[in-house]
């Protein structure tokens, strides 16, 4: 089944649009996983980040579509942080959850082929196993078409970054040349892409990622794309509300997930579940974070 479909089908399955972002942070880790640390060691640190996102997976298989895995927390730890990283998107994988491995790769010629056979291809169709990748457009359009290819020739998918969610991201996105923006240039080569390649559900490979944070053009950009699936990040705790993603979807309540990271798996640190769940019942507080966006996000029709 082509990339999109299986995304469709798993948002109907789960009757969730909501992607969890795996972003294990030390600091942050529930004091039973950090009390184990016993030696401050790049090994024991992975092997914690592992048993974390593992014990969300549980959580969350079944309940939501995808599972986001932010790479640079990973590698942060060295070679030990990349196998943990591995680890967890097969786990996510078995679980039979979507994985978005958030990467933002690119480059041109054979190094932009490499990273695309390298992360494009569920299970044992590439070395890391995931269903999909973000990819940075700004070196052109011969950087991406290496990933559109082996999107083809895996069934996966990858989100292009058209407009971030952080606040510094206008300096080159919202920069006008011929007439558009530059986010705007990028959504049409996305169209343009996924124009040859729909699937059943009416969507293909090529996604976008456009923040939560600028709901305007989150609208735009829904209608630049018809054909694309939106990863819309800066939901929770970057301050993007259900208010601020409903137009990313098409009126069968499909065509986006939106990511929270924080929000869901450090929910046991927010002050409104500090005190019914706090470290002891981490996960309960990661449930209950998941039912309140689910719930939030329950405007489509699914």
């Amino acid at each position: 089944m082509k990339f999109a479909d299986r995304l469709a089908q798993a948002v109907r399955q789960s009757g969730s649009v909501t992607c969890v972002g795996l972003d294990p942070r030390r600091d942050q880790l529930p004091a039973g996983i950090r009390d184990g640390i016993r030696q401050d060691s790049p090994d024991q640190w992975a092997a914690a980040y592992t048993q974390f996102c593992t014990e969300i997976i549980d959580v969350a298989a079944g309940r939501v579509a995808c599972v986001k895995p932010q790479a640079a927390f990973f590698e942060q730890l060295g070679p030990a942080g990349t196998i943990a990283l591995g680890e967890v998107i097969a786990y996510a994988n078995r679980r039979g959850l979507i994985v978005i491995t958030d990467g933002k790769r690119n480059d041109i010629g054979s190094t932009a082929t490499a990273y695309a056979d390298a992360y494009l291809g569920a299970g044992n169709a590439s070395a890391w196993g995931s269903d999909s990748l973000t990819v940075s457009p700004y070196l052109g359009e011969d950087s991406l078409q290496p990933f559109v290819d082996v999107c083809d020739q895996r069934d996966a998918g990858i989100f292009v970054l058209v407009k971030t969610s952080n606040p510094g991201g206008g300096l080159l996105q919202d920069r006008q040349t011929d007439g558009q923006t530059v986010y705007q240039r990028v959504a049409e080569l996305i169209a343009q892409m996924n124009a040859e390649r729909r699937g059943d559900s009416g969507y293909g490979p090529v996604g976008a990622v456009v923040g939560a944070t600028y709901p305007e053009q989150l609208a735009q950009m829904r209608a630049a794309m018809p054909t694309s699936w939106i990863l819309v990040p800066g939901f929770g705790a970057q301050g993007g509300a259900a208010d601020d993603v409903k137009h990313a979807f098409d009126d069968a309540g499909l065509g986006a997930v939106v990511n929270s990271s924080r929000h869901i798996i450090f929910a046991h640190r927010r002050p409104e579940f500090a005190d019914k769940f706090g470290d002891a019942k981490w996960q309960d507080a990661v449930s209950a974070a998941i039912d309140e966006m689910n719930q939030a996000l329950s405007f489509g029709s699914l």
